[in-house]
């Protein structure tokens, strides 16, 4: 069999030692793989004047999987989100965002365990129809949701929740409000439902989905929803866990998957061996479950959450005093 070749995409600001901090975890646990390193972001565009050079697009489409620290968008205009941009070129249709309780975090909760299913191409993010008016007084954008993609990600989730042994999808919309779109995506997301007759099926409008996530999550598990609502839930997900530095996303399509931290590049901290690398360790395990390698995710998903629980060499942000480095050892060393 040929060795799994990874594009890694460092990024900017704190993601060349968070990526590091991965690469050396997976190769402590074991992982054989080859890697082709490039970039994108400030980085690509200091040294190419590209945000995202071509070279990087035909290394992601050849290799299939790559695993990305955070990229920083100049805030502008003129230049378009990366991710964006990625999602749209690869038909990364589907944004799986899971969050999970590790003892130790300062969360509110500590038996979380909810997996977020965002819709990634349509929607309010899809960049179509965006236009302000001559005189600066007027702005529009334009939402599409098509039945095709609704069905891919709806089932998408379904399937997700059959494979990981999950019991209950919950469909999230606005479909009293927006009744074109949402009301699309609802009726859809029925229809799917009669399909999985063994999963519980549930639908909860967006602002009650918000309200009962706070106050009672335990009675979530898998959750689907447009572009926009997932935006949003995801992220109010990851702070019933701790925050974005522990809550990892992977973007799935037919032809490739790319496995990131969600959180920002927080140029504030980078070089300085402080950032807490959790959020793309967790995206490397969530890499190896799609390579079929659960046996090794698993071992690595036990010893951060030993090493959280234990607060042995933890960052700031875990209640620790160490930095990237050390936790990084920390880890290893249980592996």
């Amino acid at each position: 069999m040929a060795k799994q070749t990874i594009t890694v995409i460092k990024g900017d600001g704190i993601g060349p030692s968070i990526i590091d901090s991965a690469l050396e975890i997976l190769k402590a646990a074991g992982c054989d793989f080859d890697y082709e390193f490039v970039d994108a972001g400030l980085a690509a565009l200091e040294k190419t004047g590209e945000l995202l050079p071509q070279e990087t697009i035909d290394t992601i489409a050849k290799n299939k999987i790559t695993l990305k620290g955070p990229l920083t968008t100049p805030v502008g205009e003129g230049f378009t989100s990366i991710n964006v941009t990625l999602r749209k070129q690869f038909g990364l249709y589907a944004n799986v965002r899971p969050v999970k309780s590790f003892v130790g975090t300062k969360a509110r909760y500590d038996d979380i365990d909810i997996i977020t299913i965002r819709e990634n191409t349509q929607g309010m993010y899809s960049g179509v129809g965006q236009v302000v008016s001559e005189d600066g007084n007027e702005a529009e954008a334009k939402s599409v949701i098509t039945r095709e993609g609704a069905e891919k990600i709806i089932t998408f989730a379904y399937e997700l929740a059959v494979r990981e042994g999950r019991k209950k999808v919950t469909a999230v919309h606005k479909a009293n409000i927006l009744k074109s779109t949402s009301g699309l995506f609802l009726k859809v997301a029925r229809e799917v439902a009669e399909r999985y007759p063994q999963i519980e099926s549930t639908e909860m409008i967006v602002d009650a989905t918000c309200m009962k996530l706070v106050m009672t999550p335990e009675e979530f598990d898998v959750v689907v929803t447009t572009n926009l609502f997932g935006d949003i839930l995801s992220d109010l997900c990851a702070g019933l866990v701790g925050g974005l530095g522990m809550a990892p996303g992977a973007n799935i399509g037919e032809d490739a998957a790319i496995f990131e931290a969600v959180h920002g590049s927080a140029p504030d901290i980078a070089g300085k061996n402080l950032a807490n690398p959790t959020s793309v360790i967790l995206a490397s395990i969530q890499m190896l479950e799609h390579l079929n390698m659960g046996d090794t995710a698993e071992r690595i998903r036990s010893a951060v959450a030993d090493v959280i629980k234990s607060g042995d060499r933890t960052t700031r942000d875990l209640g620790g005093s160490h930095g990237t480095t050390d936790f990084t050892q920390s880890v290893i060393d249980r592996l």
